[in-house]
């Protein structure tokens, strides 16, 4: 059939073009976002007297009947059709005759994207907030519960110093904070309207831009007409945003398939989160945070792919641009679906606190504060440094750890020695000794729980 745009050309396209050419597939879940901006379009050419109150009635409600159709499965979106502004248009002529045809004075498929687009990643936004919240909400009750259990930290993958296992997770409520604090920035470049920008150059019918983008609740409107219809910078920053939410997850998923192995047996899985082998009856595998971490290059790639088709597109609307809708997307899918995953496989995780304080030991994690001990009596950093190390040597050529030690074999390497060294390696209080602001201390921990939770629930 000839298509709504035949005029200077016959509207006859071959098939393949059609295809190659089409967006229903894609943009149609933006069929909300269409019809709450048609309405709002119609709205604003009455209230201009550009169309009657009466023709505006008849259009919101006919608007209103295939949002309602739509939503209850009653009317089907064609495949065959271009896009869904397209759609909407085509249903809404065939019902209402010409009136339908009014709908589309003073704007044109390239503003009506642009606010589909913003319209939909404002949502999205929203609902990225509210499943960060959530996350963030596991992790300071995972951490309230494993506040005091020690463990070793790590610097080089290497056991470095004695923490607690809350702090460390903690350390992660923070990454997951700073992605909130992204994507509430971001909202503000989201919430611009484009419309009534129409092609690229504004246009002669005397429209209210201010009326209608209040009706759609956009604080501000787009300043100049070329950038409203061209500009996906919002796009790229959700994508970013996206990028690195996704990038914290795969670092955090990383530590849990090493803590979750029987090399580390920090943590235990729930059988609802993990699956097995079907070779290796034994085997329990963290399925769901590897998929968690491969899927990360992914949103990368949505990140990278869109970058990669604006960098030369020059001003107004290129068709380049119908491919930003599919990066943004899957990448929005992908974030939403790993979230979720993530949070419930979290929610269910349990630490093995014996396990963690036995590796704490092992590692000699408290040789740090044997040399502050050392340097406590009067003795040169570096000096004290040297015999913490020739005392570390001799436990593990004697398989000896620094707390079962006897004081005559730490006199044995300085007599500046006391029963106090006891007290100086006992990593209990290596740990707590750590009362520094934003250290592993007890205290420290608990005020950072406090101060997460009274920030996400602001």
């Amino acid at each position: 059939m000839p298509k709504m745009w035949a005029g200077r050309t016959s509207g006859k396209t071959e098939k393949i073009a059609d295809d190659f050419n089409s967006s229903i597939s894609f943009d149609s879940r933006m069929y909300r976002q269409d019809i709450t901006g048609s309405m709002a379009h119609a709205a604003m050419l009455a209230k201009q007297g550009i169309i009657t109150e009466t023709e505006a009635d008849e259009l919101i409600d006919g608007l209103e009947g295939i949002l309602k159709d739509l939503d209850e499965g009653t009317l089907e979106i064609d495949p065959a059709a271009e896009d869904i502004h397209m759609f909407v248009e085509e249903v809404l002529t065939e019902r209402l005759g010409d009136v339908g045809k009014k709908l589309h004075t003073a704007r044109s498929r390239n503003d009506q994207v642009a606010l589909d687009v913003r319209l939909y990643l404002r949502d999205e936004t929203v609902s990225f907030l509210s499943k960060l919240k959530q996350l963030i909400s596991v992790i300071t009750d995972k951490a309230e519960t494993y506040k005091d259990v020690l463990m070793p930290g790590y610097t080089h993958l290497q056991r470095a110093q004695p923490i607690f296992f809350g702090h460390h997770l903690m350390a992660y409520a923070m990454m997951f904070l700073r992605d909130m604090d992204r994507l509430g920035d971001g909202l503000k470049r989201i919430n611009v309207s484009p419309i009534g920008s129409c092609a690229l150059a504004g246009t002669t019918y005397d429209t209210d831009r201010f009326f209608e983008a209040e009706k759609l609740g956009f604080p501000e409107v787009s300043l100049n007409s070329i950038d409203g219809v061209s500009d996906r910078d919002f796009c790229v920053e959700l994508l970013s945003a996206l990028a690195l939410i996704m990038m914290h997850l795969s670092r955090f998923s990383e530590e849990i398939v090493l803590w979750s192995s029987w090399e580390f047996k920090f943590i235990e899985l729930s059988d609802a989160y993990t699956t097995g082998s079907s070779i290796m009856p034994q085997k329990k595998n963290p399925d769901m945070a590897e998929l968690v971490r491969g899927k990360t290059g992914r949103v990368y790639g949505d990140l990278m792919g869109l970058l990669t088709t604006l960098k030369g597109l020059p001003l107004a609307y290129n068709k380049d641009m119908q491919e930003d809708k599919e990066s943004v997307f899957d990448a929005c899918d992908t974030v939403h679906m790993c979230l979720d995953v993530f949070t419930g496989m979290l929610n269910e995780l349990t630490a093995l606190p014996e396990n963690m304080r036995k590796a704490a030991q092992n590692g000699f994690i408290n040789a740090t504060d044997l040399a502050d001990y050392l340097v406590g009596k009067g003795l040169p950093f570096r000096s004290a440094y040297k015999i913490s190390g020739e005392i570390v040597a001799w436990c593990i050529k004697n398989g000896k750890v620094l707390e079962t030690m006897t004081l005559e074999e730490y006199k044995s390497f300085s007599e500046l020695f006391d029963e106090a060294v006891f007290e100086a390696v006992d990593l209990n209080n290596c740990v707590n000794l750590r009362s520094s602001f934003g250290g592993t201390g007890l205290a420290s921990v608990e005020y950072q729980i406090k101060t997460v939770r009274e920030k996400i629930n602001a």
